[in-house]
């Protein structure tokens, strides 16, 4: 292994990003609803906050089942230890990042329906973020620790979108 190659047993970071940036997020939301509030482009009817509802709902669900599915194999949901296992099923087989999706879909349905639109401004600042502090350092990791079997999983499965 050279100065180059991370060591596939360390965690990918030393800080549990993703949940730092999330509450660090809708903290700033909160507060600039308050101190600097923007009229909300949306509508404002039963449709616009089922919708909201919606996006919020299939956030946490999205959210549940990472979460159980990661457990189910016995390995971390903490972005800050290292992987035990590969996971490509569940949610996992359709993004690899399902979790971090979850947490944009959560922030857009809040800000519907809060009608608090820098919850959703909080939703695209999370992506550059959340990729740059914990994926990009996650990807590393499990391509050092899983090799092969991540760079084919890597190679079919899309990050976000």
């Amino acid at each position: 292994m050279n100065d180059d190659t991370p060591n596939p047993a360390a965690p990918p970071t030393a800080w549990p990003w993703p949940p730092i940036l999330l509450a660090a997020l809708v903290a700033a939301a909160v507060g600039l609803g308050i101190v600097a509030p923007l009229a909300w482009p949306g509508e404002d009817d039963t449709m616009a906050h089922v919708a909201g509802l919606g996006l919020g709902l299939a956030g946490l669900a999205l959210f549940a089942w990472a979460a159980w599915t990661l457990r189910r194999h016995n390995t971390t949901i903490l972005p800050d230890k290292a992987a035990d296992v590969l996971v490509t099923d569940g949610p996992f087989r359709f993004r690899r990042n399902p979790i971090y999706v979850a947490h944009v879909l959560i922030l857009l349905g809040i800000a519907e329906v809060t009608h608090n639109i820098w919850f959703a401004v909080a939703a695209v600042a999370y992506v550059p973020l959340v990729s740059w502090l914990a994926v990009l350092p996650e990807e590393r990791h499990l391509e050092a620790r899983f090799g092969d079997a991540y760079r084919a999983y890597k190679a079919r499965t899309r990050r976000w979108i």
